[in-house]
Protein backbone atom coordinates (compact mmCIF):
# COMPACT_ATOMS: atom_id res chain seq x y z
CA UNK A 1 0.00 0.00 0.00
CA UNK A 2 1.00 3.63 -0.53
CA UNK A 3 1.02 6.51 1.96
CA UNK A 4 1.18 10.03 0.50
CA UNK A 5 2.51 12.56 3.02
CA UNK A 6 5.45 12.05 5.39
CA UNK A 7 4.37 14.27 8.24
CA UNK A 8 4.25 12.69 11.66
CA UNK A 9 0.89 10.99 11.05
CA UNK A 10 1.92 9.50 7.71
CA UNK A 11 5.19 8.35 9.28
CA UNK A 12 3.38 6.80 12.28
CA UNK A 13 1.05 4.90 9.94
CA UNK A 14 4.05 3.73 7.90
CA UNK A 15 5.74 2.43 11.06
CA UNK A 16 2.59 0.67 12.24
CA UNK A 17 2.04 -1.14 8.93
CA UNK A 18 5.71 -1.99 8.48
CA UNK A 19 5.79 -3.61 11.92
CA UNK A 20 2.72 -5.62 10.91
CA UNK A 21 4.42 -7.04 7.82
CA UNK A 22 2.63 -4.98 5.17
CA UNK A 23 4.43 -4.01 1.95
CA UNK A 24 4.23 -0.26 2.40
CA UNK A 25 5.65 2.74 0.56
CA UNK A 26 5.76 6.26 2.04
CA UNK A 27 6.37 9.33 -0.14
CA UNK A 28 6.44 13.09 0.32
CA UNK A 29 6.97 15.89 -2.18
CA UNK A 30 9.30 17.64 0.31
CA UNK A 31 11.56 16.41 3.09
CA UNK A 32 10.23 14.37 5.98
CA UNK A 33 8.15 16.47 8.44
CA UNK A 34 8.81 19.60 6.39
CA UNK A 35 5.14 20.61 6.22
CA UNK A 36 2.55 21.06 8.97
CA UNK A 37 4.53 18.83 11.36
CA UNK A 38 7.42 21.32 11.32
CA UNK A 39 5.17 24.13 12.56
CA UNK A 40 4.37 22.74 16.00
CA UNK A 41 4.79 24.42 19.37
CA UNK A 42 7.19 21.61 20.40
CA UNK A 43 4.72 20.26 22.96
CA UNK A 44 3.10 16.92 23.70
CA UNK A 45 -0.02 17.92 25.58
CA UNK A 46 -3.38 16.62 26.70
CA UNK A 47 -5.20 19.65 25.36
CA UNK A 48 -6.59 21.24 28.48
CA UNK A 49 -8.43 23.86 26.45
CA UNK A 50 -10.22 21.14 24.44
CA UNK A 51 -12.28 20.54 27.59
CA UNK A 52 -13.99 23.85 26.93
CA UNK A 53 -15.08 22.55 23.51
CA UNK A 54 -16.41 19.35 25.04
CA UNK A 55 -13.84 17.15 23.25
CA UNK A 56 -13.49 14.70 26.11
CA UNK A 57 -12.59 11.72 23.90
CA UNK A 58 -9.69 13.67 22.41
CA UNK A 59 -8.49 14.89 25.83
CA UNK A 60 -8.61 11.35 27.21
CA UNK A 61 -6.65 9.95 24.26
CA UNK A 62 -4.21 12.87 24.27
CA UNK A 63 -3.41 12.50 27.97
CA UNK A 64 -2.94 8.75 27.57
CA UNK A 65 -0.57 9.32 24.63
CA UNK A 66 1.30 12.09 26.45
CA UNK A 67 1.88 9.79 29.41
CA UNK A 68 2.89 6.97 27.06
CA UNK A 69 5.37 9.11 25.13
CA UNK A 70 7.09 10.13 28.35
CA UNK A 71 7.90 6.42 28.68
CA UNK A 72 8.31 5.48 25.01
CA UNK A 73 10.43 8.45 23.88
CA UNK A 74 12.13 9.84 27.02
CA UNK A 75 15.10 11.01 24.92
CA UNK A 76 12.87 13.61 23.21
CA UNK A 77 9.73 13.93 25.37
CA UNK A 78 10.06 15.19 28.94
CA UNK A 79 7.76 16.65 31.61
CA UNK A 80 7.12 20.38 31.16
CA UNK A 81 5.93 22.56 34.05
CA UNK A 82 3.39 24.98 32.65
CA UNK A 83 2.32 28.06 34.59
CA UNK A 84 -0.80 30.14 33.97
CA UNK A 85 -0.70 33.72 35.32
CA UNK A 86 -4.18 34.74 36.51
CA UNK A 87 -5.31 38.32 37.01
CA UNK A 88 -8.87 37.84 38.32
CA UNK A 89 -10.79 35.41 40.49
CA UNK A 90 -14.33 35.09 39.15
CA UNK A 91 -14.12 36.23 35.50
CA UNK A 92 -15.54 34.09 32.69
CA UNK A 93 -17.94 32.07 34.86
CA UNK A 94 -20.68 32.68 32.27
CA UNK A 95 -18.50 32.92 29.15
CA UNK A 96 -16.89 29.49 29.65
CA UNK A 97 -20.21 27.56 29.53
CA UNK A 98 -21.14 29.54 26.42
CA UNK A 99 -17.85 28.54 24.77
CA UNK A 100 -18.57 24.93 25.78
CA UNK A 101 -21.88 25.16 23.88
CA UNK A 102 -20.18 26.75 20.86
CA UNK A 103 -21.65 30.20 21.47
CA UNK A 104 -19.34 33.16 20.94
CA UNK A 105 -19.83 35.69 23.72
CA UNK A 106 -20.22 39.33 22.67
CA UNK A 107 -18.04 40.46 25.56
CA UNK A 108 -14.67 38.95 26.32
CA UNK A 109 -13.53 38.36 29.85
CA UNK A 110 -10.31 36.56 30.65
CA UNK A 111 -10.60 33.26 32.47
CA UNK A 112 -10.51 33.78 36.21
CA UNK A 113 -8.99 31.62 38.93
CA UNK A 114 -12.22 29.75 39.71
CA UNK A 115 -12.91 28.57 36.16
CA UNK A 116 -9.22 27.65 35.67
CA UNK A 117 -9.32 25.69 38.94
CA UNK A 118 -12.33 23.73 37.70
CA UNK A 119 -10.65 23.02 34.37
CA UNK A 120 -7.38 21.88 35.94
CA UNK A 121 -9.21 19.63 38.42
CA UNK A 122 -10.98 17.90 35.53
CA UNK A 123 -7.68 17.72 33.64
CA UNK A 124 -6.03 16.02 36.63
CA UNK A 125 -8.74 13.36 36.54
CA UNK A 126 -7.90 12.61 32.90
CA UNK A 127 -4.16 12.82 33.67
CA UNK A 128 -4.10 10.19 36.39
CA UNK A 129 -3.66 7.51 33.71
CA UNK A 130 -0.11 6.26 34.14
CA UNK A 131 0.72 8.73 36.92
CA UNK A 132 3.47 10.33 34.81
CA UNK A 133 3.05 13.96 35.89
CA UNK A 134 2.22 15.72 39.18
CA UNK A 135 -1.18 17.26 39.86
CA UNK A 136 -1.69 21.00 39.43
CA UNK A 137 -0.79 23.60 42.05
CA UNK A 138 -2.25 27.04 42.81
CA UNK A 139 -0.19 29.88 44.28
CA UNK A 140 -1.33 33.22 45.61
CA UNK A 141 0.04 36.60 44.56
CA UNK A 142 3.04 36.66 46.92
CA UNK A 143 4.19 33.13 46.12
CA UNK A 144 3.59 33.73 42.40
CA UNK A 145 5.82 36.81 42.35
CA UNK A 146 8.49 34.88 44.24
CA UNK A 147 8.35 32.13 41.62
CA UNK A 148 8.25 34.55 38.66
CA UNK A 149 9.52 37.98 39.82
CA UNK A 150 9.16 39.63 36.40
CA UNK A 151 5.42 38.95 36.15
CA UNK A 152 2.95 41.83 36.06
CA UNK A 153 2.49 43.28 39.53
CA UNK A 154 -1.29 42.77 39.48
CA UNK A 155 -1.06 38.97 39.24
CA UNK A 156 -3.50 37.45 41.74
CA UNK A 157 -2.74 33.77 41.28
CA UNK A 158 -0.69 31.35 39.25
CA UNK A 159 -1.67 27.80 38.42
CA UNK A 160 1.00 25.26 37.50
CA UNK A 161 0.28 21.95 35.81
CA UNK A 162 2.42 19.55 33.77
CA UNK A 163 2.34 18.56 30.14
CA UNK A 164 5.39 17.52 28.12
CA UNK A 165 8.12 19.17 26.08
CA UNK A 166 9.13 17.75 22.70
CA UNK A 167 12.47 19.48 22.27
CA UNK A 168 13.35 17.97 18.86
CA UNK A 169 10.13 17.06 17.00
CA UNK A 170 11.87 16.49 13.66
CA UNK A 171 14.35 14.07 15.19
CA UNK A 172 11.57 12.23 17.01
CA UNK A 173 9.78 11.83 13.66
CA UNK A 174 12.96 10.47 12.08
CA UNK A 175 13.20 7.89 14.87
CA UNK A 176 9.62 6.79 14.16
CA UNK A 177 10.45 6.62 10.43
CA UNK A 178 13.61 4.57 10.93
CA UNK A 179 11.69 2.08 13.09
CA UNK A 180 9.62 1.36 9.99
CA UNK A 181 12.51 1.40 7.53
CA UNK A 182 14.34 -1.13 9.73
CA UNK A 183 11.72 -3.73 8.82
CA UNK A 184 13.51 -4.29 5.50
CA UNK A 185 12.79 -3.95 1.79
CA UNK A 186 9.03 -4.31 2.17
CA UNK A 187 8.99 -0.93 3.98
CA UNK A 188 10.31 1.84 1.75
CA UNK A 189 10.23 5.59 2.28
CA UNK A 190 11.29 8.41 -0.01
CA UNK A 191 11.31 12.16 0.47
CA UNK A 192 11.13 14.54 -2.52
CA UNK A 193 8.80 12.19 -4.37
CA UNK A 194 5.44 13.76 -5.28
CA UNK A 195 2.13 12.11 -6.17
CA UNK A 196 0.97 13.98 -9.29
CA UNK A 197 -1.88 11.83 -10.62
CA UNK A 198 -3.88 8.63 -10.42
CA UNK A 199 -5.05 6.74 -13.48
CA UNK A 200 -8.44 5.18 -14.08
CA UNK A 201 -6.79 1.84 -13.33
CA UNK A 202 -5.76 3.02 -9.86
CA UNK A 203 -2.03 3.44 -10.59
CA UNK A 204 -0.51 6.50 -8.84
CA UNK A 205 1.98 8.58 -10.83
CA UNK A 206 4.96 9.73 -8.78
CA UNK A 207 7.44 12.44 -9.78
CA UNK A 208 10.98 12.84 -8.47
CA UNK A 209 11.21 16.47 -7.28
CA UNK A 210 14.96 16.58 -7.96
CA UNK A 211 15.26 14.90 -11.40
CA UNK A 212 11.72 15.38 -12.69
CA UNK A 213 11.48 11.68 -13.60
CA UNK A 214 8.03 10.05 -13.26
CA UNK A 215 6.83 6.48 -12.83
CA UNK A 216 3.65 4.66 -11.83
CA UNK A 217 3.13 2.74 -8.61
CA UNK A 218 0.26 0.30 -8.14
CA UNK A 219 -1.07 -0.27 -4.63
CA UNK A 220 -4.06 -2.11 -3.20
CA UNK A 221 -4.75 0.79 -0.81
CA UNK A 222 -3.74 4.46 -0.92
CA UNK A 223 -3.64 6.66 2.19
CA UNK A 224 -3.69 10.43 1.76
CA UNK A 225 -1.94 11.78 4.86
CA UNK A 226 -0.87 15.09 3.38
CA UNK A 227 -2.31 17.15 6.23
CA UNK A 228 -3.65 20.58 5.27
CA UNK A 229 -2.90 19.71 1.63
CA UNK A 230 -5.30 16.72 1.70
CA UNK A 231 -7.87 18.33 -0.62
CA UNK A 232 -5.15 19.43 -3.05
CA UNK A 233 -3.70 15.91 -3.10
CA UNK A 234 -7.12 14.38 -3.75
CA UNK A 235 -7.61 16.85 -6.60
CA UNK A 236 -4.28 15.72 -8.09
CA UNK A 237 -5.45 12.11 -7.74
CA UNK A 238 -8.59 12.95 -9.72
CA UNK A 239 -11.10 12.86 -6.85
CA UNK A 240 -11.65 16.44 -5.54
CA UNK A 241 -12.77 16.81 -1.90
CA UNK A 242 -13.55 19.60 0.54
CA UNK A 243 -12.52 18.07 3.84
CA UNK A 244 -10.02 20.60 5.16
CA UNK A 245 -10.32 23.96 6.90
CA UNK A 246 -6.91 24.49 8.47
CA UNK A 247 -5.73 27.50 10.42
CA UNK A 248 -2.26 29.01 10.41
CA UNK A 249 -0.17 29.11 13.57
CA UNK A 250 3.07 31.10 13.66
CA UNK A 251 5.91 31.37 16.18
CA UNK A 252 9.05 33.38 16.75
CA UNK A 253 12.22 32.27 18.53
CA UNK A 254 14.18 34.90 20.42
CA UNK A 255 17.69 34.94 21.85
CA UNK A 256 16.96 36.89 25.03
CA UNK A 257 18.71 35.82 28.27
CA UNK A 258 16.55 38.08 30.46
CA UNK A 259 13.30 36.62 29.11
CA UNK A 260 14.74 33.11 29.33
CA UNK A 261 15.56 33.67 33.02
CA UNK A 262 12.13 35.21 33.66
CA UNK A 263 10.44 31.95 32.57
CA UNK A 264 12.26 30.11 35.37
CA UNK A 265 12.42 26.83 33.43
CA UNK A 266 8.70 26.66 32.72
CA UNK A 267 6.30 27.42 29.93
CA UNK A 268 4.12 30.47 30.53
CA UNK A 269 0.68 29.69 29.09
CA UNK A 270 -2.13 32.25 29.22
CA UNK A 271 -5.06 33.98 27.59
CA UNK A 272 -4.15 37.15 25.68
CA UNK A 273 -6.39 40.20 25.33
CA UNK A 274 -8.12 38.82 22.22
CA UNK A 275 -9.05 35.56 23.96
CA UNK A 276 -6.36 33.57 22.16
CA UNK A 277 -4.35 31.12 24.29
CA UNK A 278 -0.64 31.90 23.80
CA UNK A 279 2.65 30.66 25.18
CA UNK A 280 6.17 31.75 26.11
CA UNK A 281 8.37 28.69 26.27
CA UNK A 282 12.10 28.30 27.11
CA UNK A 283 13.74 25.86 24.70
CA UNK A 284 17.36 25.11 23.74
CA UNK A 285 18.67 28.29 25.37
CA UNK A 286 16.15 30.37 23.43
CA UNK A 287 12.53 31.40 24.02
CA UNK A 288 9.71 30.26 21.74
CA UNK A 289 6.72 32.61 21.53
CA UNK A 290 3.47 31.60 19.87
CA UNK A 291 0.98 31.01 18.47
CA UNK A 292 -1.64 32.50 16.20
CA UNK A 293 -4.82 30.84 14.86
CA UNK A 294 -5.69 32.37 11.50
CA UNK A 295 -7.81 30.91 8.68
CA UNK A 296 -5.52 30.12 5.74
CA UNK A 297 -5.90 29.47 2.03
CA UNK A 298 -3.55 26.60 1.14
CA UNK A 299 -2.90 28.19 -2.26
CA UNK A 300 -1.14 31.06 -0.45
CA UNK A 301 2.38 31.03 1.11
CA UNK A 302 2.61 29.94 4.74
CA UNK A 303 4.67 32.60 6.45
CA UNK A 304 4.98 34.32 9.83
CA UNK A 305 3.95 37.87 8.91
CA UNK A 306 5.03 41.20 10.35
CA UNK A 307 1.62 41.78 12.05
CA UNK A 308 2.06 38.41 13.76
CA UNK A 309 5.50 39.46 14.99
CA UNK A 310 3.94 42.65 16.40
CA UNK A 311 1.35 40.44 18.12
CA UNK A 312 4.04 38.28 19.75
CA UNK A 313 5.93 41.32 21.03
CA UNK A 314 2.70 42.49 22.68
CA UNK A 315 2.18 38.99 24.12
CA UNK A 316 5.45 39.27 26.06
CA UNK A 317 4.72 42.83 27.16
CA UNK A 318 1.34 41.67 28.54
CA UNK A 319 2.84 39.36 31.19
CA UNK A 320 6.44 40.63 31.46
CA UNK A 321 6.05 44.40 31.00
CA UNK A 322 9.54 45.21 32.30
CA UNK A 323 11.31 43.00 29.72
CA UNK A 324 11.62 44.71 26.33
CA UNK A 325 11.50 42.44 23.27
CA UNK A 326 11.93 43.71 19.72
CA UNK A 327 12.81 42.38 16.29
CA UNK A 328 16.53 42.48 17.01
CA UNK A 329 16.05 39.54 19.38
CA UNK A 330 14.43 37.26 16.80
CA UNK A 331 16.69 34.50 15.49
CA UNK A 332 14.06 32.33 13.80
CA UNK A 333 10.43 32.47 12.83
CA UNK A 334 8.20 29.73 11.47
CA UNK A 335 4.62 29.01 10.56
CA UNK A 336 2.47 25.98 9.84
CA UNK A 337 -1.14 25.16 9.04
CA UNK A 338 -3.07 22.89 11.36
CA UNK A 339 -4.76 20.08 9.39
CA UNK A 340 -8.20 20.84 10.80
CA UNK A 341 -11.55 19.72 9.37
CA UNK A 342 -13.75 22.18 7.49
CA UNK A 343 -16.32 23.37 10.06
CA UNK A 344 -18.67 26.26 10.68
CA UNK A 345 -17.42 27.13 14.16
CA UNK A 346 -17.99 30.30 16.21
CA UNK A 347 -14.23 30.89 16.21
CA UNK A 348 -11.10 29.19 14.91
CA UNK A 349 -10.32 28.03 18.45
CA UNK A 350 -13.57 26.06 18.47
CA UNK A 351 -12.77 24.03 15.35
CA UNK A 352 -12.33 20.43 16.48
CA UNK A 353 -8.76 19.19 16.93
CA UNK A 354 -9.95 15.58 16.66
CA UNK A 355 -9.34 13.42 13.58
CA UNK A 356 -11.29 11.13 11.32
CA UNK A 357 -10.72 9.01 8.21
CA UNK A 358 -12.75 9.50 5.02
CA UNK A 359 -12.92 6.61 2.55
CA UNK A 360 -13.20 6.97 -1.25
CA UNK A 361 -11.91 5.07 -4.25
CA UNK A 362 -10.28 5.57 -7.63
CA UNK A 363 -10.03 2.86 -10.27
CA UNK A 364 -11.25 0.30 -7.76
CA UNK A 365 -8.48 1.23 -5.28
CA UNK A 366 -9.60 2.45 -1.83
CA UNK A 367 -8.29 5.94 -1.02
CA UNK A 368 -8.33 6.80 2.70
CA UNK A 369 -8.05 10.52 3.52
CA UNK A 370 -6.87 11.53 6.98
CA UNK A 371 -8.67 14.64 8.23
CA UNK A 372 -7.14 16.21 11.34
CA UNK A 373 -4.50 14.81 13.65
CA UNK A 374 -1.91 16.33 15.98
CA UNK A 375 1.56 15.53 17.25
CA UNK A 376 0.43 14.26 20.63
CA UNK A 377 -1.79 11.50 19.25
CA UNK A 378 0.40 10.36 16.35
CA UNK A 379 0.95 6.84 17.68
CA UNK A 380 -2.74 6.17 18.39
CA UNK A 381 -3.73 7.71 15.07
CA UNK A 382 -1.17 5.62 13.17
CA UNK A 383 -2.46 2.46 14.82
CA UNK A 384 -6.10 3.35 14.08
CA UNK A 385 -5.39 4.22 10.45
CA UNK A 386 -3.15 1.18 10.12
CA UNK A 387 -6.02 -0.94 11.44
CA UNK A 388 -8.32 0.38 8.72
CA UNK A 389 -5.74 -0.57 6.10
CA UNK A 390 -5.25 -4.05 7.57
CA UNK A 391 -9.01 -4.62 7.39
CA UNK A 392 -9.10 -3.56 3.73
CA UNK A 393 -6.20 -5.93 3.01
CA UNK A 394 -7.97 -8.78 4.82
CA UNK A 395 -5.19 -9.05 7.39
CA UNK A 396 -5.09 -9.11 11.19
CA UNK A 397 -2.85 -7.11 13.49
CA UNK A 398 0.19 -8.95 14.83
CA UNK A 399 2.01 -6.02 16.50
CA UNK A 400 0.75 -3.07 18.54
CA UNK A 401 2.84 0.07 18.95
CA UNK A 402 1.19 0.77 22.32
CA UNK A 403 4.04 0.30 24.79
CA UNK A 404 6.73 -0.05 22.11
CA UNK A 405 9.84 2.12 22.59
CA UNK A 406 10.70 4.52 19.78
CA UNK A 407 14.15 4.65 18.16
CA UNK A 408 16.82 5.97 20.51
CA UNK A 409 14.63 5.25 23.54
CA UNK A 410 15.65 1.59 23.44
CA UNK A 411 18.15 1.17 26.27
CA UNK A 412 17.97 4.90 27.10
CA UNK A 413 19.14 5.58 30.68
CA UNK A 414 16.39 7.30 32.66
CA UNK A 415 18.08 7.52 36.08
CA UNK A 416 21.30 9.30 37.07
CA UNK A 417 22.92 5.97 37.91
CA UNK A 418 21.96 4.39 34.59
CA UNK A 419 23.12 7.49 32.74
CA UNK A 420 26.54 7.42 34.42
CA UNK A 421 26.90 3.75 33.57
CA UNK A 422 25.90 4.32 29.94
CA UNK A 423 28.39 7.16 29.54
CA UNK A 424 31.17 5.11 31.12
CA UNK A 425 30.46 2.18 28.80
CA UNK A 426 30.24 4.20 25.57
CA UNK A 427 32.59 7.12 26.17
CA UNK A 428 35.92 5.43 25.47
CA UNK A 429 37.77 7.22 22.71
CA UNK A 430 35.25 10.06 22.51
CA UNK A 431 35.22 11.54 26.00
CA UNK A 432 32.42 11.72 28.56
CA UNK A 433 31.32 15.28 27.73
CA UNK A 434 31.01 14.56 24.02
CA UNK A 435 29.27 11.26 24.70
CA UNK A 436 26.78 13.01 26.98
CA UNK A 437 26.11 15.62 24.30
CA UNK A 438 25.42 12.94 21.68
CA UNK A 439 23.19 10.96 24.06
CA UNK A 440 21.17 14.12 24.70
CA UNK A 441 20.88 14.79 20.98
CA UNK A 442 20.06 11.30 19.64
CA UNK A 443 19.23 9.00 22.55
CA UNK A 444 20.89 5.60 22.26
CA UNK A 445 20.95 6.01 18.47
CA UNK A 446 24.12 7.96 19.31
CA UNK A 447 25.95 4.64 19.61
CA UNK A 448 26.47 4.43 15.85
CA UNK A 449 27.76 8.01 15.73
CA UNK A 450 30.10 7.40 18.66
CA UNK A 451 31.54 4.32 16.94
CA UNK A 452 32.09 6.33 13.76
CA UNK A 453 33.80 9.18 15.59
CA UNK A 454 36.03 6.77 17.50
CA UNK A 455 37.04 4.93 14.32
CA UNK A 456 37.92 7.92 12.14
CA UNK A 457 39.46 11.34 12.25
CA UNK A 458 37.02 13.98 13.41
CA UNK A 459 36.93 17.69 14.08
CA UNK A 460 34.30 20.21 15.21
CA UNK A 461 32.64 22.27 12.52
CA UNK A 462 34.53 25.55 12.40
CA UNK A 463 31.28 27.55 12.19
CA UNK A 464 29.26 25.44 14.67
CA UNK A 465 31.67 23.65 17.02
CA UNK A 466 29.06 21.74 19.04
CA UNK A 467 28.57 19.59 15.90
CA UNK A 468 31.39 17.61 14.31
CA UNK A 469 32.26 16.58 10.77
CA UNK A 470 31.94 12.82 11.39
CA UNK A 471 28.61 13.38 13.11
CA UNK A 472 27.24 15.34 10.16
CA UNK A 473 28.54 12.78 7.67
CA UNK A 474 26.67 10.09 9.56
CA UNK A 475 23.40 12.05 9.41
CA UNK A 476 23.82 12.79 5.72
CA UNK A 477 24.59 9.20 4.78
CA UNK A 478 21.98 7.45 6.94
CA UNK A 479 19.00 9.83 7.08
CA UNK A 480 18.18 10.44 3.39
CA UNK A 481 19.45 14.02 3.27
CA UNK A 482 18.85 15.51 -0.18
CA UNK A 483 19.31 19.25 0.30
CA UNK A 484 21.32 21.57 2.51
CA UNK A 485 18.17 22.91 4.21
CA UNK A 486 17.33 19.37 5.33
CA UNK A 487 20.36 19.49 7.63
CA UNK A 488 19.82 23.06 8.83
CA UNK A 489 16.16 22.64 9.70
CA UNK A 490 15.41 18.97 10.39
CA UNK A 491 18.55 16.90 11.06
CA UNK A 492 19.93 19.56 13.43
CA UNK A 493 18.61 22.56 15.38
CA UNK A 494 21.14 24.98 13.87
CA UNK A 495 18.53 27.22 12.23
CA UNK A 496 16.11 27.10 15.16
CA UNK A 497 18.81 28.37 17.53
CA UNK A 498 19.90 31.12 15.17
CA UNK A 499 23.33 29.64 14.48
CA UNK A 500 23.28 29.76 10.67
CA UNK A 501 25.96 31.94 9.10
CA UNK A 502 27.37 32.25 5.59
CA UNK A 503 30.48 30.46 6.85
CA UNK A 504 28.36 27.56 8.09
CA UNK A 505 26.51 27.27 4.77
CA UNK A 506 29.78 27.06 2.87
CA UNK A 507 31.26 24.56 5.31
CA UNK A 508 28.19 22.32 5.22
CA UNK A 509 27.92 22.51 1.43
CA UNK A 510 31.49 21.25 1.19
CA UNK A 511 30.89 18.46 3.69
CA UNK A 512 27.54 17.36 2.19
CA UNK A 513 28.97 17.63 -1.30
CA UNK A 514 31.75 15.18 -0.45
CA UNK A 515 29.22 12.65 0.87
CA UNK A 516 26.55 13.12 -1.81
CA UNK A 517 28.78 13.67 -4.82
CA UNK A 518 27.84 17.29 -5.51
CA UNK A 519 29.99 19.15 -8.00
CA UNK A 520 31.03 22.77 -7.49
CA UNK A 521 27.94 24.08 -9.31
CA UNK A 522 25.54 22.03 -7.14
CA UNK A 523 27.31 23.13 -3.95
CA UNK A 524 27.01 26.80 -4.89
CA UNK A 525 23.36 26.29 -5.84
CA UNK A 526 22.57 24.63 -2.51
CA UNK A 527 24.11 27.57 -0.62
CA UNK A 528 22.12 30.08 -2.68
CA UNK A 529 18.90 28.06 -2.27
CA UNK A 530 19.43 27.82 1.48
CA UNK A 531 19.95 31.58 1.79
CA UNK A 532 16.74 32.27 -0.13
CA UNK A 533 14.77 29.62 1.76
CA UNK A 534 15.83 30.87 5.20
CA UNK A 535 15.07 34.48 4.30
CA UNK A 536 11.68 33.70 2.76
CA UNK A 537 10.39 31.06 5.19
CA UNK A 538 12.14 31.92 8.44
CA UNK A 539 13.05 35.61 8.37
CA UNK A 540 16.82 35.00 8.46
CA UNK A 541 19.14 37.06 6.30
CA UNK A 542 22.90 36.66 6.39
CA UNK A 543 25.79 39.09 6.26
CA UNK A 544 27.89 39.01 3.11
CA UNK A 545 30.91 38.70 5.41
CA UNK A 546 30.23 35.31 7.06
CA UNK A 547 30.29 36.24 10.71
CA UNK A 548 26.84 36.21 12.29
CA UNK A 549 23.08 35.99 11.65
CA UNK A 550 21.20 39.23 11.09
CA UNK A 551 17.54 39.33 12.02
CA UNK A 552 15.03 40.37 9.43
CA UNK A 553 12.97 43.27 10.73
Amino acid sequence: MLIIGAGINGIATFRDLALNGVDVVLVDRDDYVAGASSGSSHMIHGGIRYLENGEFRLVNESVHERNALLRLAPHYVRPLPTTIPIFSTFSSLLAAPLRFMGVKSKTRKERGALIIKVGLTIYDIFSRDGGRVPRHQFRGAKASRKLLPALRRDVKWTATYYDASMHDPERLALDVLMDGVAEGDRARASNYLEAVGMGADGAVTLRDAVTGDTFDLRARVVVNASGPWTDLTNEALGEPTQFMGGTKGSHIVVDHPELLAACNGREIFFEFTDGRIVLIYPLKGRVLIGTTDIAHDMAEPIRCTEPEVDYFIEVVKYVFPSIPVDRSHIVFRFSGVRPLPRQDAASNAQISRDYRVEEGERGGVPVLSLVGGKWTTFRALGEQLGGRVLTLLGRTRSVSTDGRLIGGAVGYPTTPEARSAWLATHGAGVGSDRTAELLERYGTSAEAIIRRIAATSDAPLAAAPDYSRAELRHLVETEQVVRLVDVLLRRTSLAFRGLVTDALLLELAELLGDSLGWDAKRRAQEVDDARLYLADRHGITLDSAPSRSRRKG
